[in-house]
């Protein structure tokens, strides 16, 4: 296991080391610079020309991007144009919330999902099973920006049930209960909104599992040694078609992260995904190619993370 680990990670040493470069071409190709529109028009450019030498944006892509990588390595991810301080420190304040938040939407996903799955797949070409499908069928065509500000109008703003913004209700002392409940309180809309779409993959997949696993060879000779039918689901089946859930863990993680950006928008919820996408609109480099890289570095991590716990969940199973 460990030598799978050593050998995968050197693999990954040259992935992130490319996406570090497109993620860094990619921003410098966007019009404009940090310092676009930040400025008073008034300033005489001759300064404003100056301010950008001294900041080195006026060098070579690789001059700044060997800076860059130099700086990131030592920890340093450079300064927020927009918030006057540490890139570094700036995330790590919103970090806590978008884990929190993808932690939850992970929880909810699976509590919906596998129990949905199981029952379609169990009683499948019911009645129930065509509900269950029928809810797939609108999760996978319901774009989650727009099912995520309908959630935001009727249980944030027409019922009033949850807040509309923000992460934790004002005056509350961190660490206390009331402190708790209300970060709970709070991540439970924008978490169950992503929930309710990002399901409905987890649902199909292990419908699909359970009856294409129904039709083996080794069910039918469990049934034909008596075996109960509560055992061979339990014991034969389920087991079976699990794996593939298993496996698509890791890339559930990542994918739920990167949702994040959106929902994080669309209910003000001060994470890593809200910050991204203000930092785009005010040209923020250094905070949209390092939570970029971040995210990028996250997938890799993800894939990794999914092979792993495939090898552990079926021993059969060798990682090459």
């Amino acid at each position: 296991m460990w030598r799978t680990v050593a050998r995968r990670t050197t693999i990954m040493i040259p992935q992130i080391v490319l996406l570090s470069i497109l993620v860094f071409l990619l921003a410098r190709s966007m019009p404009g610079d940090a310092l676009t529109g930040l400025i008073d028009p008034s300033i005489d450019p001759a300064a404003i020309e100056e301010q950008r030498v001294k900041l080195g944006l006026n060098n070579p892509w690789y001059e700044q991007y060997w800076d860059w990588v130099t700086n990131a390595l030592q920890g340093d991810l450079g300064q927020s144009f927009r918030f006057k301080m540490p890139v570094t420190d700036l995330i790590g304040e919103r970090i806590a919330n978008t884990f929190w938040l993808s932690l939850a939407t992970l929880v909810i996903t699976y509590l919906i999902a596998i129990p949905l799955g199981i029952i379609s797949g169990r009683y499948n070409d019911t009645l129930a099973d065509r509900m269950i499908t029928g809810y797939t069928y609108i999760g996978f065509a319901a774009p989650l920006f727009i099912f995520a500000l309908l959630m935001l109008w009727a249980f944030g703003f027409h019922f009033g049930w949850f807040p509309t913004g923000g992460s934790v209700a004002p005056g509350m002392e961190p660490g206390s209960l009331s402190y708790i409940m209300s970060k709970l309180y709070h991540l439970l809309l924008p978490a169950t909104s992503m929930a309710l779409i990002t399901t409905v993959t987890t649902v199909q997949l292990l419908r699909s599992e359970i009856i294409d696993t129904k039709h083996k060879d080794f069910v039918h000779t469990a049934r034909a040694k008596g075996a109960s039918e509560s055992r061979i689901y339990n014991r034969h089946i389920l087991r079976n078609s699990l794996l593939p859930i298993a496996a698509f863990f890791g890339y559930e993680i990542t994918g739920l992260i990167g949702g994040t950006v959106f929902i994080e928008s669309i209910f003000s919820y001060p994470g890593m995904g809200e910050l991204f996408l203000s930092s785009i609109s005010v040209r923020d480099f250094t905070v949209v190619t390092s939570l970029v890289l971040l995210y990028g570095i996250a997938a890799i991590l993800g894939a990794l993370l999914s092979d792993l716990i495939l090898s552990m969940v079926d021993p059969r199973i060798r990682i090459k």
